[in-house]
């Protein structure tokens, strides 16, 4: 499958926002988009005018890039999107949410989605007490995703605990350090799902054309 090899950086730099696509380097004044605030590139100082399709697009590949989805599985998550009951967009986000690699990243097992993602495919966590190694595993209201016993002492889980209070984790997931557990509470919803700076109505926008 094709995956994005060139320097994560110019990514949260294309979309002019943090993707926190690094883990700890995000949070630190090393952060690419703290030091040049413009796009990638040698035009990446111009100005330019985007059309209603541009910011559209924009917004989609912003989603895909944060939680690291390729077109074709973004797809198949909008058509189950559209037939779930409610918003669409907000129904997109809250599927994506429910992966269990951001999961495990936001319960802060992991500095990064990408690490959570390949701790996950090593068969690191367990959900109800049963080993999955399936990065697209949409976890329920209630899971309880849990490091394998034999996974405990594997250093980059430990530094990710560490600084996880550092990285902040959502009102929705209660994470309980000493058992290197956590549980899904509740499903995010409202500003908690949008995060304050993703639109999915403009995705839905522009799939509709």
């Amino acid at each position: 499958m094709a995956r994005y090899c060139d320097s994560v950086c110019r990514l949260c730099r294309r979309e002019g926002i943090k993707l926190f696509l690094k883990g700890d380097r995000c949070f630190s004044d090393k952060c690419a988009i703290e030091r040049r605030q413009y796009a990638p590139g040698q035009h990446g100082q111009a100005r330019k005018k985007q059309s209603e399709y541009g910011t559209q697009l924009r917004e989609k590949q912003k989603v895909k890039r944060i939680y690291g989805i390729l077109e074709r599985q973004f797809r198949r998550y909008f058509s189950m999107a559209e037939r779930m009951k409610g918003i669409t967009g907000d129904n997109l986000i809250l599927l994506l949410e429910r992966r269990l690699d951001n999961l495990v990243c936001r319960m802060g097992f992991g500095r990064s989605r990408e690490e959570a993602r390949q701790l996950v495919r090593q068969g690191h966590f367990t959900v109800n007490g049963k080993r999955v190694n399936i990065p697209s595993y949409l976890v329920q209201q209630g899971d309880v995703v849990a490091v394998a016993e034999k996974s405990r002492k594997i250093a980059r889980i430990n530094e990710a605990l560490a600084g996880a209070e550092r990285r902040g984790l959502p009102e929705w997931v209660s994470l309980n350090k000493d058992d290197y557990s956590a549980q899904l509470m509740a499903y995010p919803a409202g500003e908690q799902l949008v995060m304050g700076h993703i639109k999915p109505q403009l995705i839905v926008e522009l799939y509709s054309k």
